[in-house]
This record gives C-alpha cells, sequence and structure tokens, in this order.
C-alpha cells in the first residue's frame, strides 16, 4: 500500500479514521440528544415538540439522498473509456472499454449497473462526473461534516437538509416527519440543526410494541395519564414515542407492503432494506419532503479487484440492483421522487500497491427519478493526463452543491438556495427540467 504525506493514513483492511469517524458521530449526536424512553429509536431535535403536527404536506415532492458512505471511487462507477489516460493509470483494475454499459464516446457505467440501463433507456438516470468539495478534503471525518454541513465558514451546527425543511410548506407547524433517517438509529449532520427529524433503523419500531389492534386508544390513554405531568428528557421521549406511533406509526403500519422482489443478498441489504422503506414511506405519504440513508463501505484501499471480483464490483451490484427494485417499487409514484447519491470525496486516480485506492479529490453523482434528463452524462471533463491531474487527483469542476441546489431549484422551489447553500451562486447543468 503506498500513501502520498498529504493522504489520510489507513489500516491494513480498512480506514481506521473512517470506523472512529462513524463512532465519534454517533456518540456526538446521541449525547447531544440525550433521549430515551419507549421508543428509543425516534429521536427528535428542536424544541417545543409537543406542538409540532409530526407530518408534514401530503401529495409533494419527495428527495431521496443515497450516501455511499466511505468515499466511492466515481471513476470506477462512471468509467472515462475514452480517456487513455484512464487505463495507463489503471492497469490492473480498469474496467474493460467492451464492458461499460450505457456508454456514449466518453463514458459508460459499470457493467455491474446494467440492472438500472432501463431507467437509463428511458430518460429517468443521469450521472454527472467531476463533481465534489471545492477544495479537496481527504480526511473522512471532516469531508463528510463539510459536505452534509454545506455552509462553510458557519459556526451553526445546521445541515443543509435540516435548512432546507424549515423553509417548507409545514415549517410553521412542525413536521417531524419533514426529513427522516432511514437505516440508522440517528441523524446524520445533513440533517441537524433547529428543525425537528426522525431517524429510525426501522419503520416497523414506530409502533408501540404490544398495541391491542382492537383497542390501542385505550393503551395510547394509558401510557398518557401515567406521563401527565412528567417532565424532562425523558417525559419528552415518551411523549413523541406515543404521539408518532399514534400517527405516522399507525399509518406507517396500515400501509400494504410493497409486491417488488427486492435482493437479500449480503451485498444488497445494505441498500436493500432501507430503500424497501423509504418506498414504504412514500406511498403512506406522510408529507416526507427528504429521505435520508447511508449505505455501503465504499473505502476500498485493498481488495478493490476486477469486474469479475473483489469488493467495488460486489458493493456496485449490491447498490444498482437495489435501486433498480427501489424505482420499480415506486411505479407511478416516481413523477414524484427524486434520488440523488452523495459521498464524500473520490478515489486516488491511480492504483496503489494493494490494488485498491487511496483517498482523492473528484467524484460523480448519480441523479435518478422525477424531473431528471437523464441517458447522457454531465459535468465538465477535466482529463487524467498528469498535467490535468490535481496532486494525482480528479479535479473539480463542479460544485456538489451546484448539483443539490439544481435539484431543489427543480423540485422545491419554494426554498431559498442562499439559506440552504451559503455562499454559493447557483448555476445550472441541465440535467433537470
Amino acid at each position: 500500500m503506498t500513501h502520498s504525506p498529504h493522504h489520510a493514513a489507513v489500516g491494513d483492511d480498512c480506514c481506521t479514521e473512517l470506523a472512529r469517524a462513524g463512532a465519534s458521530r454517533r456518540r456526538v449526536l446521541q449525547g447531544a440528544l440525550g433521549l430515551g424512553g419507549a421508543m428509543a429509536v425516534t429521536q427528535l431535535f428542536g424544541e417545543s415538540v409537543m406542538q409540532t403536527s409530526y407530518a408534514g404536506t401530503k401529495g409533494g415532492n419527495v428527495l431521496v439522498v443515497l450516501s455511499l458512505r466511505g468515499g466511492i471511487d466515481g471513476l470506477g462507477v462512471v468509467v472515462p473509456h475514452g480517456d487513455p489516460g484512464y487505463y495507463k493509470v489503471r492497469p490492473t483494475t480498469a474496467v474493460p472499454k467492451d464492458q461499460v454499459v450505457c456508454a456514449d464516446a466518453m463514458f459508460g457505467l459499470h457493467p455491474k449497473m446494467a440492472p438500472l440501463q432501463p431507467f437509463w433507456a428511458t430518460g429517468e438516470l443521469a450521472a454527472i462526473q467531476a463533481v465534489g468539495l471545492p477544495a479537496p478534503n481527504r480526511s473522512h471525518f471532516s469531508a463528510i461534516e463539510e459536505i452534509e454541513d454545506a455552509a462553510p465558514g458557519s459556526a451553526a451546527r445546521s445541515g443543509w437538509v435540516n435548512r432546507m425543511i424549515g423553509m417548507g410548506p409545514s415549517s410553521a407547524t412542525g413536521g417531524i416527519l419533514d426529513a427522516v433517517q432511514l437505516g440508522l438509529s440517528y441523524p446524520t449532520t445533513a440533517l441537524s440543526g433547529e428543525r425537528s427529524v426522525m431517524a429510525t433503523s426501522d419503520l416497523a419500531r414506530l409502533a408501540l410494541p404490544g398495541l391491542d389492534a382492537s383497542a390501542p386508544a385505550r393503551r395510547y390513554d394509558s401510557l398518557a395519564a401515567a406521563w401527565s405531568g412528567a417532565t424532562g428528557p425523558l417525559a419528552r421521549s415518551a411523549a413523541d414515542a406515543v404521539t408518532v406511533s399514534r400517527t405516522a406509526g399507525s399509518t406507517i403500519a396500515g400501509t400494504a407492503d410493497s409486491t417488488t422482489a427486492y435482493p437479500t443478498a449480503w451485498n444488497a441489504d445494505p441498500f436493500a432494506k432501507p430503500l424497501k422503506s423509504a418506498a414504504k414511506l412514500i406511498r403512506a405519504d406522510l408529507g416526507t419532503d427528504v429521505i435520508a440513508i447511508d449505505a455501503g463501505a465504499w473505502d476500498y484501499h485493498t481488495g478493490y479487484g476486477t469486474t469479475a471480483w473483489g469488493s467495488m464490483q460486489s458493493s456496485i451490484d449490491g447498490l444498482a440492483r437495489s435501486l433498480a427494485a427501489f424505482l420499480t417499487d415506486l411505479g407511478p409514484l416516481r413523477s414524484r421522487v427524486t434520488v440523488v447519491t452523495i459521498s464524500e470525496f473520490g478515489r486516488r486516480v491511480q492504483e496503489n500497491g494493494s490494488q485498491g485506492f487511496d483517498h482523492g479529490w473528484g467524484n460523480m453523482m448519480l441523479v435518478a427519478g422525477a424531473g431528471v434528463r437523464g441517458g447522457t452524462y454531465y459535468g465538465r471533463w477535466p482529463g487524467l493526463g498528469a498535467a490535468e491531474l490535481a496532486e494525482g487527483d480528479l479535479k473539480v469542476t463542479t460544485d456538489y452543491r451546484q448539483v443539490l441546489g439544481e435539484v431543489l431549484a427543480r423540485r422545491f422551489p419554494d426554498r431559498s438556495l442562499p439559506t440552504v447553500f451559503p455562499g454559493v451562486t447557483p448555476a445550472s447543468l441541465g440535467f433537470m427540467a
């Protein structure tokens, strides 16, 4: 394994800094919340939570933010097969030109992305290359914080999703379900802030256990009486649990399960489970604006492999099959739902000594669903020639906030982009109708 001095140190099998980042984030968030009570999966930010409506405006647009944690190798997903530099620097890991799918003269998708080909063909899937933070940040922890905070220079602990939902139609009454973190029992930085949000590892746990289906009101009334007059975080959490169970939990429990077959293999499970829950939450139509999902562990310093074996092709396979199932499951509801992927940074252009890739800079983003002008590649390609790289990394030609901003401008035009992404001048790439 080789490292440049300015690149993050890594462990033998994976980056230990990434593990520390996750543990630290959990400690900070859970410690700050200090919530427990009857339903530990419900965690809330903000004050006056008992005055919240617990539901937003029904029938609105939904943004699904799929965070590919660990720094996905964008050059291995959106393959620049038309750039001769690509094959020079990746002698053992490059995707052969004759194997890419959805190809044009410069780019193609990894062959394991094939399950998404139908959505590319119908113009519902697009890719943007050479995106990322405006300046390199190769630390997992600080890059994640920076990309999810999206407001450099601000001392306020407020993520861009939290700022976005704060301007939504249900902002005056609360709307704890305006933003929901799925797959984790704590919200990530993007959702942190003044506005109340919800995080759950399992939608089924939003209903109190042991409810008598024939007379649930009796149980709710008993719990309300038991906690009447109580104060403090525990009482507040218990009250939230009862209220969420009585409202959103009841609605979700009554929503039909999907008939779409989601993949169940180990490599798909981290993506399929939360995406299946997301589809059910959307069908329940509780007014959710944003669904955030953290999925995968893309920090492949070693074991990256080829198109036939290794961690990268396996993870792409799981991602693609799960995302295809999700889009299929939505059916007509795709007209309301836009998916965008994001990752804290890309990987180095050149292989390291362990047939893997260390932390880099430029990356790719995928967009799918409502409003997407798909079937093509966007972004200005900087090239992979030696003189075209930034200290050995793919240059960023598009600030990732421009991508998110274009989605918000088209799907949530009532939100102020300067408030969500302060200091960023909006500029359209044209991938959204």
